[in-house]
């Protein structure tokens, strides 16, 4: 049974009946045509807009979808007959021989993963993405299994794996995210992320940065079995990565690669972080130095994730689409040079916006709010930003953006909120950023 014909879901069903498997897909909203016609194509049953019970919950297993929460009435009941609920991730680790490397943690964990393939790809390893990024798993698997994955793992993917063993685990940060799937306790979000390094062996690796407070805590009461290689720009470990003077340094086994920081590809703090682990990962692998070194220099970064769309009339505009929580905006407004118009708004996942105002007092201009309820944006930021605007689409935040800034200021579309009051996701919202700022 599998819930959800998406990607994931999609790619499980390819998997599963090229396994032999009897499969039914049920999706309670509407399906892609591009998804229909593989379903078709592959012979597998389906339906949309609904779940007949009757069929879910006589199934052997449950293959679930990453966005349907724990609380949907459909999952009680399949748990309380005591069906197994897995993830496409679990599923797909079941029929591969590849080496794994999974990639989680509240924010750039889509940046570093793509690094990451980069870097393998340039070394000429048959290596695929999967996970949020690229195609699913379980498609890959199914059409050619290759020696390497590297996957973006998100909370809710890693909360329904249970045997699936990564070789290299990464854990980038935890900061407050999706507290709303996890009865508002920060405590139940960091052990969902640790969740990367379950039925990891002492041949396996553990990535993670030594500095986050959430990792370090949770670290002193845990007994981590895998190798540890911490990174880190303030402290110098004995294997790992850290930042010493203007260079990067990676040292394995008495081996030092080292690289300078502007030479890099992905600059800013926040990115270094990003650079390190993958770099390490890629070690750990004995990718070499020059292609290593090659690749982190000619990088490019993920579509909605600080992206220069133009300048128009001397004004700057951003898409940072992607930042979905309080961290990411933090990021992004740490990193801008001039006045900034900020657009905020969406789904609040249970932000709390206190962390943001000395960066706002000291960054932003004006707020433009993008979404259906903002009270609680405007009340955080109402004593501290004299112009708060409303807007109701991408183009109306873009015009009214575009009136308030001046020539030499920034106009940053960094949301801090999820994207599925106006928008269909990030994605959707970035692009109608940017056709409304190139319809000016």
């Amino acid at each position: 049974m599998i819930l959800g014909a998406g990607e994931s879901g999609v790619g499980a069903a390819k998997l599963a009946i090229k396994q032999g498997f009897e499969v039914f897909v049920s999706d309670f909203g509407k399906v892609k045509e591009k998804y229909k016609n593989v379903l078709s194509q592959i012979g597998a049953e389906w339906e949309e807009e609904k779940h007949t019970e009757e069929k879910i919950l006589n199934a052997d297993e449950i293959i679930k979808s990453p966005g349907i929460p724990e609380k949907a009435e459909i999952i009680k009941k399949a748990k309380a007959k005591g069906i197994s609920i897995i993830s496409e991730i679990e599923f797909a680790g079941r029929f591969s021989k590849a080496k794994m490397i999974g990639i989680t943690g509240s924010n750039g964990k889509t940046t570093t993963t793509l690094l990451t393939y980069h870097i393998f790809k340039k070394a000429g390893l048959n290596v695929g993405l999967a996970g949020n990024v690229g195609e699913s798993l379980a498609k890959q698997v199914a059409e050619e299994d290759k020696d390497f994955f590297i996957i973006e793992l998100s909370s809710f993917q890693l909360d329904d794996m249970h045997e699936f063993k990564l070789d290299v685990a990464i854990l980038l940060n935890i900061t407050p995210d999706h507290l709303d799937r996890y009865d508002y306790k920060m405590e139940n979000y960091v052990k969902s992320k640790f969740r990367i390094i379950q039925n990891q062996t002492e041949s396996d690796a553990f990535i993670y940065w030594m500095d986050d407070p959430e990792i370090k805590s949770h670290l002193e009461k845990i007994k981590v079995v895998a190798k540890k290689y911490p990174f880190s720009i303030t402290q110098i470990p004995e294997e790992g990565a850290y930042k010493e003077n203007e260079s990067i340094n990676v040292k394995l086994n008495n081996k030092l690669f080292t690289m300078s920081i502007y030479e890099l590809a992905l600059q800013g703090n926040h990115n270094l972080y990003n650079t390190m682990a993958a770099a390490v990962a890629a070690r750990i692998f004995d990718i070499r130095k020059d292609k290593i070194r090659e690749s982190l220099s000619d990088f490019q970064n993920v579509e909605h994730r600080l992206e220069f769309v133009a300048n128009i009339h001397g004004i700057e505009f951003i898409n940072d689409s992607k930042a979905t929580n309080v961290n990411s905006t933090w990021f992004a407004l740490e990193s801008m040079q001039k006045p900034v118009v900020w657009i905020v708004g969406g789904v609040d996942k249970g932000n709390d916006y206190t962390m943001l105002e000395d960066m706002v007092k000291e960054k932003v201009k004006a707020i433009v709010c993008l979404g259906k309820d903002n009270k609680k944006i405007i009340k955080a930021f109402a004593d501290k930003i004299e112009t708060i605007v409303e807007a109701t689409s991408a183009a109306d935040a873009v015009k009214k953006s575009y009136e308030l800034a001046r020539k030499g200021e920034t106009v940053l579309l960094s949301p801090c909120c999820a994207s599925f009051d106006l928008f269909e996701n990030y994605e959707d919202r970035g692009h109608q950023f940017k056709n409304a700022v190139k319809g000016l």
